[in-house]
């Protein structure tokens, strides 16, 4: 997988893939240097992709899931702020033309409570 997304809604895409195959590494390639991913569900904060993979290892071990589901996408220039089912994201496109995630907010989504409802 090459790192990162030619647009907004392809990293979206890329995201949920990588969190449904449950790909550390894949998740890790699509955060920019210095991003910060954080599980809403207890506020746990992971910056860097070391810290990245082992938060998403965590968040599967709780049954956790992403699915893009992008409910607003704004775009200004190389920013890009998506408003999702379950998510807040801000986009950078870098210097070499690809999206990244910058701040990534995962509300409480897991198997079990979809189950439930």
């Amino acid at each position: 997988m090459r790192s990162g997304a030619g647009t907004p809604e392809e990293l979206e895409t890329l995201f949920e893939d990588a969190f449904v195959l449950r790909d550390r590494d894949a998740v890790a390639l699509l955060f920019d240097t210095g991003a910060v991913l954080v599980a809403a569900y207890d506020s746990t904060e992971a910056r860097g992709a070391e810290e990245i993979a082992w938060l998403a290892t965590a968040m599967w071990d709780r049954d956790q899931i992403y699915l893009a589901a992008p409910r607003r996408v704004l775009q200004a220039h190389d920013t890009t702020l998506v408003i999702a089912e379950g998510a807040v994201n801000v986009l950078r496109r870098g210097s070499d033309g690809r999206w990244r995630y910058a701040i990534s907010l995962l509300d409480n989504h897991d198997t079990t409570e979809r189950r439930s409802r």
